[in-house]
């Protein structure tokens, strides 16, 4: 049993593995090979490890200081052998997706005095009002009081999309007009989400990159609008990136985190691209946690992120 096992069922796992499996396939899978039958690191093998981070977007930063890292550990341990070099790379990968906070062990909510608010962001297409349902689902199957709100105001569709994600799900669904203001939109939520006595609130905001000074105004005004109604609101800014875009998710999430304070991320649609490596340069490069990652279609593949499980993956482990 590994030592992630405790909270992570080997159905999640499972899933996992196979959303993971392109990018393993097509990448994790060429630094096996580069290493294979060596009984020492040398310049062709850190060339190729080299190469086939980058080609899965794991960004030059972080690469430059992974083939680092390696190449103090083999030197220092006097490492001989194609396995412990793999299992170095492994624990060197796996932390740098560690984060200060720790992991998530269940979709468990923290304390707070009344419900518990989560604001997401991201723009449009990369999953956004799909991941805000599924977690609707997944916080639901534990048993918590769940109040969706579409303070996207800026299309229709995005109400829409919600709305049948709330009747999917059974979870109630806040909105007004398309055009309106999100944040009366947020403070009606709240203020329905408190009257009920709800556990957790979910406020679906717009992403519009384009104009990031309007983004910031907006979103300043949610927050402030929240806070007349439940003191501290929100409790989590959740940025919402599309891990098919690779090297761009990490620049929207770099983008966003000028415009407004985020506080956690979910990464989705890892189970289409050959760019997962991309949660590694996204754990390193920012001071943001990932909390979320999507890796299929199904209500329950959108998993809480552990980095021992998702390196685990990538390396066959």
């Amino acid at each position: 049993m590994s030592f992630f096992s405790k909270f992570f069922t080997s159905d999640k796992k499972d899933n996992l593995d196979k959303g993971l499996e392109k990018t393993r396939s097509s990448v994790f899978e060429k630094i096996t090979r580069a290493v294979a039958g060596k009984s020492k690191l040398d310049e062709q093998a850190l060339d190729e490890i080299e190469e086939a981070l980058i080609m899965s977007d794991v960004g030059l930063e972080t690469t430059v200081k992974i083939i680092e890292a390696l190449e103090t550990r083999v030197a220092r341990d006097k490492v001989m052998g194609d396995g412990e070099m793999m299992s170095i790379l492994y624990e060197i990968i796996s932390g740098l997706m560690q984060h200060k906070d720790g992991s998530w062990e269940d979709f468990e909510l923290p304390k707070t005095k009344g419900p518990y608010v989560s604001m997401v962001v991201g723009v449009n297409g990369v999953g956004k009002t799909t991941t805000i349902g599924k977690l609707a689902f997944q916080f639901k199957q534990k048993g918590y009081h769940v109040v969706l709100g579409a303070a996207d105001t800026f299309r229709a569709a995005a109400i829409e999309q919600l709305q049948v994600w709330g009747e999917r799900t059974g979870v109630p669904v806040i909105k007004q007009e398309m055009g309106s203001d999100p944040a009366s939109v947020a403070f009606d939520t709240l203020q329905h989400a408190v009257s009920v006595g709800a556990d957790l609130c979910i406020i679906d905001t717009a992403g519009r990159l384009h104009n990031k000074k309007n983004l910031m105004i907006e979103l300043s005004k949610v927050r402030r609008v929240m806070q007349k109604v439940i003191p501290g609101a929100p409790h989590e800014v959740l940025l919402v990136l599309d891990g098919s875009t690779g090297q761009n998710a990490l620049q929207q999430a770099k983008a966003f985190a000028e415009a407004t304070q985020i506080t956690s991320l979910a990464v989705t649609k890892l189970d289409g691209t050959a760019k997962g490596g991309v949660v590694i340069g996204i754990s390193d490069q920012l001071n943001i946690p990932v909390k979320f990652i999507g890796v299929g279609e199904g209500l329950e593949d959108l998993q809480l992120f552990n980095p021992e499980a998702f390196a685990s993956s990538l390396f066959q482990k």
